[in-house]
């Protein structure tokens, strides 16, 4: 769940971890952008989308969204688990920091600053140079496959990312749907490659782990699995939207028509 496509990283993982998974992606675009939100807000909208997977009974629920992580995970646990297993997405600072630095951390203007993101960068990179570089717009557009949109949005976060920065964390889900474009934009010329570090593929192993499922492909016996969608509560089509990104396209064959 999330609150628009920044679920298609985390899902696109989990289909490329186990192709024979049944998929369900609930979101509410309408409701989005969730950062300005209060928590409260946030916190609601997580519960309704969480409750609308829930009634197809999953064996667990990925809260592939940075923004709810932060507000709504005790709430979802609270009232799903222990029926339903719920993992929540964390920016991936422990990962980046054991490289070394300096980091850059690009996340929405909410969550860049929060006492969550400071306790983070406390607990794992602790003594490595780390810059909070907040990027507004950018996954608005991202949702929208707003090109003139990212174009702007990207080109400005990299003008407030230092020059030595030698890898970048994407601290919103939204954000691994252009990877390439910020690998591109703050590479430096004549500078190793930068490391770009998200979340989605070390969240569906986690799911994975957590109800006892091998991480793995099965054999290539198993029949592909399904996808359902969900938007606003109610069972929809992949959205156009998606398929303009490699990975909504990898999900798309398997999507079911719906009229």
């Amino acid at each position: 769940m999330d609150s628009g496509i920044g679920l298609l990283p985390t899902a696109a993982a989990m289909r490329r971890l186990r192709p024979d998974a049944d998929l369900l992606l609930s979101s509410d675009p309408a409701t989005m952008p969730w950062g300005p939100r209060t928590p409260e807000d946030v916190t609601e909208l997580a519960l309704g989308c969480a409750r609308a997977a829930a009634a197809h009974r999953p064996d667990a629920l990925i809260v592939a969204c940075n923004t709810a992580s932060v507000h709504a995970l005790p709430a979802l646990r609270a009232e799903l688990e222990p029926v339903l297993p719920v993992v929540g997405t964390v920016p991936a600072i422990k990962p980046a920091a054991a490289g070394g630095g300096p980091i850059a951390i690009w996340a929405t203007p909410a969550t860049t600053g929060s006492p969550y993101q400071r306790g983070l960068i406390r607990d794992f990179a602790d003594g490595v140079e780390v810059t909070e570089v907040p990027c507004p717009g950018l996954a608005d557009a991202v949702q929208h496959a707003d090109t003139e949109g990212i174009d702007a949005a990207v080109p400005a976060a990299a003008a407030r990312t230092p020059r030595e920065v030698t890898t970048v964390v994407l601290g919103c889900t939204h954000y691994e749907l252009v990877a390439d474009r910020i690998r591109a934009a703050v590479q430096q010329p004549d500078a190793p490659p930068i490391a770009l570090h998200g979340s989605a593929g070390a969240v569906a192993a986690q799911a994975l782990r957590r109800i006892g499922a091998d991480p793995f492909p099965p054999d290539g016996a198993a029949a592909p699995g399904g996808l359902t969608v969900i938007l606003g509560g109610r069972e929809a089509a992949l959205p156009e939207v998606a398929l303009t990104y490699a990975e909504g396209a990898l999900l798309a064959p398997v999507a079911p028509a719906r009229g």
